[in-house]
C-alpha cells in the first residue's frame, strides 16, 4: 500500500511539473492568481541563476576544482588521466558571462514566443503558465551550452550588450521605485486620515528623516573618500550636481500648486529617490578607472590618520564582493520580487509596465477551496494581467544586470584575461540617475502641465 501511494504521489508531482502553476501550490500556500504564481516561479528561476552565478565567482573555486583528479585541464599529475575542463572558463567573470547569456537566452527566447498573447486561452499560454520541468530542462540545456563558447570577441561584445542592457533594467528599477515611493506615501497619508493622526505621521516624518539623514551621511562620506583637493573633478561635479538636484525635486514636492494637483505628494518619495540616487551616485564612481578617486571599501576601512594616498595602477584587476555589488543585488531582488506581485492605482505606471489597474495581489483569493486545499485561480480567461512578452523582456534585460552587477560593470581588457574599469559604465550609472530624478520631477510636475488630462 505504502508502495503505491509512494507511486501515485511520484506520479502527482511529475504531472505538477509538466502541468500548470496551479499544481505547484502546497497546503501551505495561500490561494491566489495563476498570474501571479506564474511570474514568482519566472523569478525563481533568475534567482537560482543568480546563486549559482555568485558560487562561481566565489574566490577560491578554482582552487578547489583543481583539486579534483583529471578534471581541469593540465591538473593532473598522472599520466593516464588528462583534464579536459578549461577551469578558468568555469569560474570568475567568464563564467558569469556564460552563465547570464543561459538565462538572458532563455528569457529573450520567450519574449519572442509570447508576443500578442490575449488570454490564458492561447496556446502559447499553457506554456507560459505550465510545462515547468521541460523548461527548466531548457534553461539548463542554454546555460551548459553557453559553457562551450570560444574566448574572444564573444567577451567584449557581451559586454556592451550587457551594459545597455543594465541601462534599460536600472530604468526599469527606476518605474518601479517611483511607484513603490507614490504607493508608500498615498497609503500612510491615507491611514493618517483615517485613523490615527499622530501615530502614522510621527511614522512618515521618522521615515522621511532617516532617508535624508542616511543621504546627507552618504554626501559626505563621498566627499571624503571619493575627491581630493587637487583631483577628482568628475566626482565632484557627479556629487554635487545630484545633491542639487535632490534638493530641487524636494522643494517641487512640497510647492503649493503640486500639493493642490497631487494631496498625497510629499517629502517621503522625495527622501527615497533622494536615497537612491545617492546610491547610484556612489556605484557610479567604484567604476572610475583612477584609483586615487576609487578607493576600495577595505582601504576605507582600514585608512589611518593619515591623508595620503597611494595610487595604484589603473589597470585594475576585478574584485568580487565589493559594497556595490552586494547592495546592487539586494535592490535587484527587491524589485524583481515587486514586480511579480505588484498592484499598482497608478494608471499610468500601469500603462508603462503593461499591467492591468488591481491586478497582482495575493490577498484577494486567500480563502481555500471547496474541497480544502489552496490553488491558483485563472484570471487570465478574458485577457492577460501582464504583458507575457514585456515580462520575459524585462528579466531579459534583468539577466544582463546581473551580469553587470557580479562584474562590477568592469570591461575585459585587450587580451581577455582580466577585468578593468572602464568610463562607460560610470556615464550610464549616473545619466540613469539624472533619467531617474527627471522622471520623478515629471510625476510631480505633469498633472499641471496637461490639467487636462487624468493623472490619479
Amino acid at each position: 500500500m505504502g508502495a503505491c501511494l509512494g507511486i501515485c504521489s511520484l506520479a502527482s508531482c511529475v504531472s505538477c511539473l509538466c502541468g500548470s502553476a496551479p499544481c505547484l501550490l502546497s497546503g501551505c500556500c495561500p490561494s491566489t492568481r495563476n498570474s501571479v504564481v506564474t511570474r514568482l516561479i519566472y523569478a525563481f528561476f533568475l534567482l537560482l541563476g543568480t546563486i549559482v552565478s555568485c558560487i562561481l565567482i566565489m574566490p577560491g573555486i578554482e582552487a578547489q576544482l583543481k583539486k579534483i583528479p583529471g578534471f581541469c585541464e593540465g591538473s593532473s599529475s598522472i599520466p593516464f588521466i588528462q583534464g579536459h575542463v578549461n577551469c578558468d572558463v568555469i569560474v570568475g567573470y567568464k563564467s558569469v558571462y556564460r552563465m547570464c547569456f543561459g538565462l538572458a537566452g532563455f528569457f529573450f527566447l520567450f519574449a519572442l514566443i509570447m508576443i500578442q498573447v490575449k488570454s490564458s486561452k492561447d496556446p502559447r499560454g499553457a506554456l507560459q503558465n505550465g510545462f515547468w520541468f521541460f523548461k527548466f530542462l531548457a534553461l539548463v540545456g542554454i546555460t551548459v551550452g553557453a559553457f562551450f563558447i570560444p574566448d574572444g570577441t564573444f567577451t567584449t561584445v557581451w559586454f556592451y550588450i550587457g551594459v545597455a542592457g543594465a541601462f534599460c533594467f536600472i530604468l526599469i528599477q527606476l518605474i518601479l521605485l517611483i511607484d513603490f515611493a507614490h504607493s508608500w506615501s498615498q497609503a500612510w497619508v491615507q491611514n493618517m486620515e483615517e485613523g490615527n493622526t499622530k501615530c502614522w505621521y510621527s511614522a512618515l516624518l521618522i521615515c522621511t528623516v532617516f532617508n535624508y539623514l542616511v543621504s546627507l551621511a552618504a554626501v559626505v562620506v563621498l566627499y571624503l573618500f571619493y575627491t581630493t583637493p587637487a583631483d577628482c573633478a568628475a566626482n565632484k561635479a557627479f556629487i554635487s550636481l545630484n545633491l542639487i538636484f535632490c534638493v530641487i525635486v524636494s522643494v517641487v514636492s512640497i510647492l503649493p500648486k503640486v500639493q493642490e494637483a497631487q494631496p498625497h505628494s510629499g517629502l517621503l518619495q522625495a527622501s527615497v529617490i533622494t536615497l537612491y540616487t545617492i546610491y547610484v551616485t556612489w556605484s557610479a564612481m567604484t567604476n572610475e578607472p583612477d584609483r586615487k578617486c576609487n578607493p576600495s571599501l577595505l582601504s576605507i576601512v582600514q585608512q589611518t590618520t593619515s591623508n595620503v594616498t597611494v595610487a595604484t595602477p589603473s589597470n585594475q584587476v576585478v574584485q568580487w564582493w565589493d559594497a556595490q555589488s552586494i547592495v546592487g543585488l539586494v535592490i535587484f531582488l527587491l524589485c524583481v520580487l515587486y514586480s511579480s506581485i505588484r498592484s499598482s492605482s497608478n494608471a499610468q505606471v500601469n500603462k508603462l509596465m503593461m499591467t492591468e489597474e488591481g491586478e497582482g495581489t495575493m490577498g484577494d483569493f486567500s480563502a481555500p477551496r471547496e474541497d480544502g486545499l489552496h490553488r491558483a485561480v485563472d484570471n487570465e480567461q478574458d485577457a492577460v494581467t501582464y504583458s507575457y512578452s514585456f515580462f520575459h523582456f524585462c528579466l531579459f534585460l534583468a539577466s544582463l544586470y546581473i551580469m553587470m552587477t557580479l562584474t562590477n560593470w568592469y570591461s575585459p581588457n585587450s587580451d581577455y584575461s582580466t577585468m578593468t574599469s572602464a568610463w562607460p559604465a560610470v556615464w550610464v550609472k549616473i545619466s540613469s540617475s539624472w533619467i531617474g530624478l527627471l522622471m520623478y520631477l515629471w510625476t510631480l510636475v505633469a498633472p499641471l502641465i496637461l490639467s487636462d488630462r487624468d493623472f490619479s
